[in-house]
């Protein structure tokens, strides 16, 4: 399993909203103080606000804040949005080979995600 910038990008937005605690943080700012393009932030925004984990205001004094308290965001949840399944592989229910392997796949995938669950934006900001 490979997390694309788009996923590791989230994060760090997620962290740096989360340490603002509830302000509303301009797109701006944040893509300076993070590094990230405003273009790619935009789309990587538009997607955390659809699955309302992060709240938009417009106009004057607008930006961005976290909907829920950080305690409720996990990394799991997070990069699932972001990147889809965290299966190491693709091996699921639908594949027609009886393989020897899928048990120990689905075990893996199963592994990766009770560690990235266990992990909230609480967590990473004390690590900072």
């Amino acid at each position: 399993m490979i997390v694309s910038s788009k996923g590791r990008y989230a994060l760090r937005v997620m962290v740096a909203l989360a340490q603002t605690q509830g302000e509303y943080v301009p797109l701006k700012e944040i893509a300076e103080a993070e590094g990230i393009s405003r273009k790619y932030l935009e789309s990587i925004m538009a997607i955390l606000s659809k699955a309302d984990f992060v709240d938009a205001s417009h106009g004057k004094n607008g930006g961005y804040r976290l909907n829920r308290p950080v305690e409720a965001y996990t990394v799991g949840d997070i990069l699932r949005l972001t990147e889809g399944d965290l299966s190491p592989v693709s091996c699921d229910a639908q594949c027609e080979r009886n393989c020897p392997s899928r048990a120990m796949w689905a075990k893996l995938g199963t592994m990766i995600d009770e560690f990235f669950d266990g992990i909230t934006l609480a967590q990473l900001m004390e690590q900072e």
